[in-house]
């Protein structure tokens, strides 16, 4: 098992908490990042935060960034992605900068399998169609 699916794993079930109160366990994917400030909350994107604190504890590559497209030029493109590698998805249309980003599991026929933060509101595994993918990206 690679080291950043392991890290991520050990995250599995985080969630947000709903309301004012917000999830500490969520604010250390920020804060490591340096965004500590009063705007950042549990309910403020977070799948990059996420992706950046898992490779960051991983020693790997990371963005550095909250967006999840600037995982696009993170490591080097796969078409063949391994367990751990990352998934860039867009969101809304193709051509938008909005977009999510977590960790490949597998892939089907027609979903593929990411372990990502933010994925209603919490760590887990979620299957995305294929047509949502961006690139595979592997870290180094």
């Amino acid at each position: 098992m690679s080291k950043t699916l392991k890290i991520a794993l050990s995250q599995y079930g985080i969630r947000e908490i709903k309301g004012i109160k917000h999830n500490p366990e969520v604010l250390k994917y920020f804060k490591v990042l340096g965004y500590e400030d009063s705007r950042v909350t549990d309910e403020t994107a977070w799948c990059s935060a996420f992706a950046n604190w898992v490779c960051m504890k991983a020693q790997a590559d990371y963005s550095g960034k909250l967006t999840a497209r600037s995982w696009l030029k993170i490591g080097k493109r796969t078409q063949t992605p391994k367990q751990g590698d990352i998934v860039v998805l867009w969101r809304e249309s193709k051509n938008s900068w909005k977009g999510h980003v977590g960790f490949f599991i597998k892939q089907t026929d027609n979903y593929i399998y990411v372990l990502g933060g933010n994925q209603k509101d919490q760590v887990n595994i979620q299957a995305y169609p294929k047509s949502r993918l961006l690139e595979f990206r592997k870290v180094i």
